[in-house]
């Protein structure tokens, strides 16, 4: 009988805490009975130390090949020359979408019960470019003459300067993979993100490239509010949110706030995609270097990122074992770590890799 062909999958370690995460996360992946071809790197703060850079060429190469990423958290080092490993991924691949699941599992830590909504951030555009002047620069000074003179606005000589720019190109494809996403799962509506009445030519021209796009898809209903007015209500009833879509900054906000809404960024899933066929998946919480090898932190964003990616892989099936696994676990309460018990302090809190193994035990009941 042949046996499956592996699926080649680049599991980036990370560092602080992200090689033990990668690890457990590998062996419940493994465990669902998916064959998997892993080839594992590093980048990141440790990267940088042994080899000059914090994003070696074998992990764009290795990633270049298998089309399939798993990164665990990677520190960005503070105050040197090298953009963040994240940020830098993003932009070499083209992965124009970030995508961020957040579903309520009960027994996680929230006073919400019947979250299940998807953040669609565009990922390349928007402030976040990082298209900035510095304070005091000669070229800053010099572009702030200019803007005076062509929009008629006083700026203080004295301020830094960052450009937001929002494209049709940009914002239509960000909306149409939303509307393709929402299409796939079986959702309904699909709410755009916006300040549009305060920034006419960005967010206005975000708004109005949405509204074209959501005529391609008469069969999801199309949303829209103010951002502000969207965090207030994510708030007051996320339960009435579907799939939200909007540009980058406000994506990086509320993605945020709605891992609040259920539990914590500990359960909050992710994943970077694009038009190339390359795919990254990765928990969207810090690397925490001060847990370092101590075996405490939450491993379920990895894994639920794990969950993604055999969705993404086509392995239907055992992504939903693997998720009802996860939701067991934390229903039942007693092998969870310290962020998903009633107090933080609980001493029956258990570590990183005894969550895993009890997810993997949960694999393999009879009732997945």
């Amino acid at each position: 009988m042949a046996h499956p062909a592996k699926h080649p999958v680049t599991l980036l370690l990370g560092d602080g805490t992200g090689p033990e995460l990668a690890r457990v996360a590998r062996a419940v992946l493994d465990a669902t009975g998916v064959a998997f071809e892993w080839d594992e790197v590093a980048a990141g703060a440790e990267a940088l130390e042994r080899e000059g850079t914090p994003l070696p060429p074998r992990v764009l190469e290795s990633i270049r090949r298998t089309k399939t990423c798993l990164k665990a958290p990677i520190t960005t080092p503070v105050g040197s020359m090298y953009r963040s490993v994240t940020a830098t991924l993003r932009t070499e691949f083209d992965l124009y979408a970030c995508v961020r699941r957040f579903k309520s599992y009960p027994g996680a830590r929230s006073p919400f019960r019947n979250v299940d909504l998807v953040v669609f951030r565009e990922n390349l555009e928007d402030l976040y470019a990082g298209i900035e002047f510095e304070r005091g620069d000669k070229r800053t000074l010099e572009l702030i003459a200019h803007l005076e003179q062509i929009s008629g606005r006083k700026l203080r000589p004295d301020s830094g300067v960052a450009i937001k720019a929002l494209s049709v190109f940009g914002s239509d494809r960000i909306v149409q993979a939303a509307y393709e996403y929402a299409r796939a799962h079986g959702r309904k509506k699909l709410t755009v993100a916006h300040k549009a009445d305060m920034q006419r030519h960005t967010d206005g021209l975000f708004l109005h490239t949405a509204r074209n796009v959501a005529v391609r898809y008469p069969d999801v209903a199309f949303d829209q509010r103010s951002i502000d007015t969207l965090c207030m209500q994510l708030v007051q009833a996320p339960e009435s949110f579907d799939v939200l879509v909007m540009p980058n900054v406000y994506g990086d906000l509320v993605g945020d706030l709605c891992a609040g809404l259920v539990g914590g960024l500990g359960l909050a899933p992710g994943m970077h995609v694009g038009d190339t066929g390359i795919a990254i998946f990765e928990a969207t919480h810090g690397s925490a270097p001060k847990y370092k090898g101590l075996n405490r932190v939450n491993p379920c964003a990895l894994i639920l990122s794990g969950v993604m990616l055999l969705q993404h892989l086509g392995e239907a099936r055992a992504a939903a074992r693997l998720e009802r696994a996860v939701a067991a676990v934390i229903r039942e309460q007693k092998h969870v770590t310290y962020d998903l018990k009633p107090f933080r302090d609980d001493p029956t809190a258990v570590g990183t890799r005894e969550m895993g193994q009890a997810i993997v035990r949960a694999l393999e009941t009879a009732q997945l």
